[in-house]
């Protein structure tokens, strides 16, 4: 299965098989580096590091291994790397290679960006949330204290590797948290997808094969052609930010430890959703199906307390915010959502107050 992403200048494949890192070299030969670095975190090189160094054993990869979590996603974190690369004899023809979750990616990407003003790297995704999300678009980053992907590029990876037998050695809460931004996909562009997963539940969490392929490159398709339409977010790319708004500020207000970024989203959906029945731009039934459907796919942890002050700092911090208007991503159907401006920072507050209640 495979996916062509149309990028002037840059554009790039999507290959889903299971198996794929027992065929890394092959996929990376055509690029001819002259130097592998491999970014990873300690997790996942346990479950699959021999099988990737067996994989790319002809380039004797350089391994960069960094700590799990996006509390590490900084700065200080891209000085280290760079530092490694340089003493690893990483010239302007080597290739970084991503194999981890959307903190890894995030990580490799911005440092392929900014490393001798730009080297090729690939992305090789190992949880579901990345493979769905960020591994395609060429968002690359890391956060601030102030708040999330505050500093970054854009840069797009050469390849990316989708080996879907890696999801057997997920845990259930990285699986859930992938699962809830394939349920965006299907909320701002799909119903059939959707339906989908409404449907097919049960086999979507027991992980048979077929219905993970499914709603990954299905989800997939919907990223990579709203990409395609607008690179840059300069408008129809906004859509993919839907429950991104309050979902960074509860990531950022946990400290980054509390919420998987899935998680964080899922709440940030139904705040959104709360908001578009509020101004009737939502009927009460598409917006029951949306609430049991990301009940359906929990659990969620538990929202913490947080006043709607801090809430609102957070919210106003966050790079969608333009000249101090909030900019929400709210749906109007299932498969259909609307940028909404001015909507005060307290109301998503209020919303997420009586969420919790």
């Amino acid at each position: 299965m495979e996916l062509k992403i149309h990028i002037p200048g840059a554009p790039y494949r999507v290959v889903i098989q299971p198996g794929l890192l027992d065929r890394l070299d092959r996929q990376l030969t055509p690029f001819a580096p002259s130097r592998i670095a491999i970014i990873t975190n300690h997790t996942v090189w346990r479950h699959w590091g021999a099988k990737v160094t067996r994989s790319l054993r002809q380039w004797d990869p350089l391994v960069i291994s960094i700590e799990d979590g996006e509390q590490f996603k900084r700065l200080r974190t891209v000085e280290s790397i760079a530092e490694r690369l340089v003493r690893g004899g990483a010239d302007r023809g080597a290739m970084l290679v991503a194999v981890g979750g959307g903190v890894v990616g995030d990580i490799a990407g911005f440092v392929a960006a900014t490393y001798l003003r730009g080297v090729a790297y690939v992305q090789v995704p190992t949880t579901l949330l990345a493979m769905v999300d960020s591994s395609v678009g060429g968002k690359t980053g890391v956060n601030l204290r102030a708040g999330k992907n505050l500093v970054g590029s854009f840069h797009h990876p050469r390849l990316v590797v989708v080996d879907t037998n890696v999801l057997r050695t997920l845990p259930d809460r990285e699986l859930h948290a992938g699962l809830f931004e394939v349920i965006k996909c299907g909320i701002i562009r799909s119903p059939s997808l959707f339906d989908f997963l409404e449907r097919r539940r049960a086999a979507i969490l027991s992980r048979k094969p077929a219905a993970l392929a499914r709603v990954i490159h299905e989800s997939l398709a919907i990223k990579a052609r709203v990409v395609e339409k607008d690179e840059k977010e300069g408008g129809l790319r906004r859509i993919l930010n839907f429950g991104h708004t309050a979902g960074h500020a509860l990531e950022a207000e946990g400290g980054y430890r509390y919420f998987l970024h899935g998680e964080a989203v899922a709440w940030g959906m139904r705040v959104a959703t709360r908001l578009a029945e509020d101004r009737s731009l939502l009927d009460a039934q598409h917006a029951g199906r949306i609430h049991s459907l990301i009940q359906a796919y929990g659990p969620l942890p538990k929202l913490p307390a947080v006043s709607a002050a801090r809430l609102t700092k957070r919210m106003l911090a966050d790079k969608k915010t333009r000249q101090g208007v909030l900019h929400f991503v709210l749906p109007t159907r299932i498969g259909q959502v609307r940028i909404v401006p001015g909507i005060p920072a307290q109301d998503a507050a209020q919303a997420l107050a009586s969420l919790k209640k």
